[in-house]
């Protein structure tokens, strides 16, 4: 059959049948490749996408108009938009008579993403709340400079039933009343950081938003009081109360005789509080999931165990920092079966005997933390993975005496693996990576600081595990270009690739990197071999790069960065300290990257005050956080500083 022919009888298909297919598409990449056979299947795209993430604030009309059924919407990376485009945007998009209008893409939108949104203030908040109806998610994380206008503009939003404003840093309980009274309907709310927040505003959010299933403020100096107006949310299932310095144990009593369907809680990092506070909340919630502990409790007392083998739905339990004793393994393996993540990172006490007696009893365990259990060796390992073989993600850092054994264990029985950490693990060799290549399933490897492995290893790695989408080969002595070969023509699925400190990696290297289409986060630190050449081939292969850490790399002239500035537009992060890189050049860069929201400059030697100070006017409206020299604060001019402050950037002086 000829390709017209095919082609033809394709194009026999209903819409319907065309719509079923492409929703069957889970992946971007193949709904890319569908909307690019032909005029049709574009027009599908359009008529079916839901949900749209914008890379390019100057195409967003044009986007809104191909795509006028969507339900969500991710401006996340558009940082430059501003209350003028969203006045813009809801008066026309597009040109001519039939251009869209308000009524259109805004009336089905249930989904708003503007996390790092900072040029968006209370007016275009309002307009966009006003204009979308049906909205009930939106995402305001870490707008620094949002504060009660911004929570007072949102309010009109009254179906909104979930809102992040993680780092709304100048939010207050003015504003949490306005949000409190204006979304009756709220389920989910995360206000991580807002550090102006006190029990006054909690208080009335809790008596209107009566409705909340989901709450986290992590972070914030509230009190004991602020816990027991939480207790009067009766459909609360998750509480989030990450590093919360001013609650204690007395706190916790007032939970243990509320919230009566918690389901979740995170006390993580809370000094006040001990184990008995503890003991309240599981002795009030018995129908606990998840707990975690972790850097809150010195030790796991033989009375909390007591409580804590009471929890026989316990999914998720985190104790990181704490001691435990080898009988405590026993307790928690009997009587919590349900378990399928275990924390247990920085542990004293964790041993082999403890880990066998634990995996014993809980089979059903997807993922094991033993982050800096030095105790661990391939006996451990070899328990894992006998009994564990549902086995997701296994963190091993810093676990010395692990060897090649363990890891023919691991590649043996633990097939369905995606995230292992190895790292500093320096028993792990060669041969090792060859058993591990069997974990086909692999998308998440750290080998940082495992210097016994070569390029022999990487070739193992690359040739079975075609599926990993981060490597961490930081400080990876022997890995060079011949292992960079491999990993190019294997792993064309790879996002994120640590390359630091790999003093091997030649130009070559980086002409194979530049063939991994899909890289988003690259760190060549320290490279001393790589120069210009080797950097165009990244910026001109590697065209989604997002994040780009050049420290040290001090072979690079003005030609590489000239290149970047050309073709790495997607850039949002990039370090350039201790780099040789000239005043015309740095002013390229900065001006042409327009999606540049974070710079590392510090000790460009090339680089006079004059040519900074040009540098960070060119990046001014986008930049928000930049690390400069110390000494650099007397020297550039208070208007330059001035109006990066004004425009939210944060100055971080080394």
């Amino acid at each position: 059959m000829s390709s017209f022919q095919s082609n033809k009888n394709i194009l026999c298909l209903t819409e319907d049948l065309l719509v079923h297919v492409y929703e069957k598409l889970a992946a971007e990449s193949d709904r890319k490749s569908f909307r690019l056979v032909c005029r049709e299947f574009r027009r599908i795209d359009s008529l079916t996408r839901r949900h749209l993430r914008v890379l390019r604030i100057e195409f967003l009309p044009s986007l809104l108009q191909k795509h006028p059924r969507l339900q969500s919407l991710d401006l996340s990376a558009c940082p430059c938009i501003d209350d003028g485009v969203v006045s813009l945007l809801l008066t026309r998009v597009g040109q001519g008579p039939n251009s869209l209008s308000l009524g259109n893409w805004t009336l089905g939108l249930k989904t708003l993403v503007l996390s790092r949104a900072t040029g968006l203030r209370f007016s275009g908040l309002e307009m966009l709340a006003r204009a979308c109806p049906c909205l009930e998610i939106v995402d305001v994380s870490y707008c620094c400079g949002f504060g009660d206008r911004e929570a007072a503009a949102l309010s009109y939003a009254v179906r909104l039933k979930e809102l992040k404003m993680d780092k709304c840093l100048q939010l207050s309980d003015v504003g949490l009343a306005k949000i409190a009274v204006g979304c009756l309907k709220l389920e989910k709310l995360s206000l991580k950081w807002c550090m102006e927040i006190t029990d006054l505003g909690v208080d009335l959010l809790c008596k209107k938003c009566v409705d909340l299933t989901y709450l986290d403020v992590s972070y914030l100096k509230v009190t004991n009081r602020s816990l027991h107006s939480i207790t009067s949310l009766l459909k609360l299932e998750v509480l989030g109360l990450t590093a919360c310095p001013l609650i204690d144990d007395v706190g916790f009593q007032f939970i243990e005789r509320g919230c009566p369907l918690l389901k979740v809680i995170d006390v993580s990092r809370c000094k006040g509080v001990s184990s008995s506070g503890l003991i309240s909340v599981i002795r009030g919630h018995g129908n606990l999931l998840e707990l975690n502990a972790g850097y809150c409790v010195t030790e796991l007392s033989k009375t909390l165990l007591h409580w804590i083998k009471n929890l026989n739905d316990l999914e998720r339990i985190r104790i990181d920092g704490a001691r435990i004793s080898e009988s405590s393994f026993q307790v928690i393996s009997t009587h919590c079966k349900s378990l399928v993540e275990v924390g247990l990172s920085k542990c004293v006490g964790v041993t082999n005997m403890g880990i066998m007696r634990l995996v014993s009893g809980c089979i059903n365990l997807r993922i094991l933390n033993l982050t800096c259990c030095p105790s661990i060796t391939d006996a451990a390992i070899s328990a894992i993975a006998d009994s564990c073989r549902n086995l997701v993600c296994l963190k091993l850092e810093s676990c010395n005496m692990i060897t090649e054994k363990g890891l023919c264990l691991l590649g043996s029985f633990c097939l369905l693996l995606e995230e292992l950490d190895l790292t500093d693990c320096c028993g792990v060799n060669d041969k090792g990576l060859e058993y591990l290549s069997r974990c086909s399933e692999l998308s998440c490897l750290k080998l940082g600081l495992c210097t016994n492995i070569s390029d022999t290893g990487l070739i193992y790695i690359s040739s079975n595990c075609t599926k990993i989408h981060e490597l961490d080969l930081y400080r990876c002595s022997g890995i060079g270009d011949d292992g960079l070969d491999a990993l190019s023509r294997g792993c064309k699925k790879l996002m994120k690739l640590n390359l630091s400190y790999c003093n091997e990696v030649s130009d070559r290297g980086l002409g194979y990197i530049g063939c991994l289409e899909e890289l988003a986060d690259l760190e060549l630190r320290g490279l001393v071999k790589i120069t210009s050449v080797g950097l165009e081939a990244v910026a001109a292969g590697c065209k989604r790069l997002a994040d780009l850490d050049l420290k040290h790399c001090e072979k690079l002239d003005d030609s590489g960065f000239r290149s970047l500035a050309y073709y790495s537009r997607n850039l949002r992060q990039i370090n350039l300290s201790y780099c040789a890189i000239s005043n015309t050049a740095l002013c390229t860069v900065m001006g042409n990257l327009t999606r540049l929201q974070e710079a590392k400059l510090v000790q460009l030697s090339n680089v006079t005050v004059d040519g900074l100070e040009c540098a960070l006017r060119a990046c001014c409206v986008r930049i928000k956080k930049v690390k400069l020299l110390a000494s650099l604060r007397f020297f550039l001019s208070s208007e330059i500083l001035k109006t990066l402050h004004a425009r939210g950037c944060i100055i971080r002086w080394d």
